[in-house]
């Protein structure tokens, strides 16, 4: 029997992060529950769970990064199973939180996808979600069971505070991640600076104008995610022109789509760090050097912790000296 604290514990690994998966079971002293996922020939997902879960209280990590749609598939009928086999709980840890940028109407006719997903999980039976910095906030809001959003500035400000840089400067890269940059700045006692950023259309950005002063300054550039990185090497390379001295990126979701990492190879961009919220391959790694990941899994499991022994996660969501 799995006992965390003297509660009756179980946490299953999906397709998307085994690794992560099994990084938060060590860090609580516990082993990976055992669950197969398979596949019909005609794609259909098939759960099978290879022990008891009754009285249990269930957590499930699994990212909805690429291939969007097989995780979150495999997420539902995970859950779906669990309840059927009359879990206790079924707590679903998101790192990566699929369909997060359609959070609202921006044309007529348009979904809000991140709006149905939460009404599938729910529907599905999850008893609780916890995610890691969420595209918007108010995603939460989408939920009528508890949902905890963890954030990866505390992870990121420990980071480079080793590094011992001086005269940072916070970059957002748009006006919306303008309160991240404050957060990360207070850290440092530093200014910010915001990229006034357009979008002709989706996955591509143009830099229009660039608030703030950066000339001879050491520049970091703080996002919740990096995905097609237009954005990202727009603004770095508007950064240089405007007289950085280095530039610094770290960013939440390292989800790296298509010719991204090539383009950010093409900028003079000195590090990209990303969280391991979505799996990089060790090929990816070998080949861009400059890209570093940082493990989140001490943060969540010290949250799955605070859930399990009924106390606060908000303390683990600041960054303390």
């Amino acid at each position: 029997m799995a006992l965390l604290h003297g509660k009756k514990i179980k946490i299953f690994s999906l397709s998307s992060n085994r690794e992560l998966a099994q990084e938060i079971a060590e860090n609580l002293g516990l082993e990976l529950s055992n669950c197969e996922v398979s596949r019909f020939a005609d794609g259909e997902v098939n759960i099978n769970i290879n022990e008891t879960v009754r009285g249990y209280s269930v957590f499930v990590v699994q990212s909805t990064s690429t291939p969007v749609n097989d995780n979150y598939m495999e997420l539902l009928v995970m859950i779906d199973a669990l309840k059927r086999a009359s879990a206790k709980e079924i707590n679903v840890i998101m790192p990566y939180y699929g369909y997060s940028r359609q959070d609202r109407k921006e044309a007529p006719r348009q979904p809000i996808s991140a709006k149905l997903v939460a009404d599938l999980m729910q529907t599905a039976g999850a008893s609780r979600v916890v995610c890691f910095d969420l595209h918007a906030a108010q995603i939460q809001g989408f939920f009528n069971i508890p949902i905890d959003n963890f954030m990866a500035l505390p992870i990121f400000a420990e980071y480079f505070v080793k590094m011992n840089l001086e005269d940072i400067v916070v970059v957002s890269p748009d006006h919306g991640g303008t309160k991240r940059a404050r957060k990360l700045a207070e850290v440092f006692d530093a200014p910010i600076a915001i990229a006034d950023k357009r979008r002709p259309k989706p996955n591509s950005a143009e830099i229009m104008n660039l608030i703030g002063d950066v000339k001879d300054k050491n520049c970091i550039i703080i996002d919740d995610m990096v995905d097609t990185a237009g954005t990202l090497a727009a603004v770095v390379v508007a950064l240089k022109e405007h007289g950085a001295k280095t530039i610094y990126a770290c960013c939440s979701h390292g989800l790296l789509s298509g010719e991204a990492c090539e383009r950010l190879n093409k900028t003079p961009l000195e590090k990209l760090l990303v969280t391991n919220s979505i799996r990089q391959s060790k090929e990816r790694l070998e080949k861009y050097p400059w890209i570093e990941v940082l493990s989140i899994a001490k943060l969540l499991s010290n949250g799955i912790m605070n859930i399990v022994d009924d106390k606060p996660v908000s303390d683990l969501f600041t960054y303390s000296k």
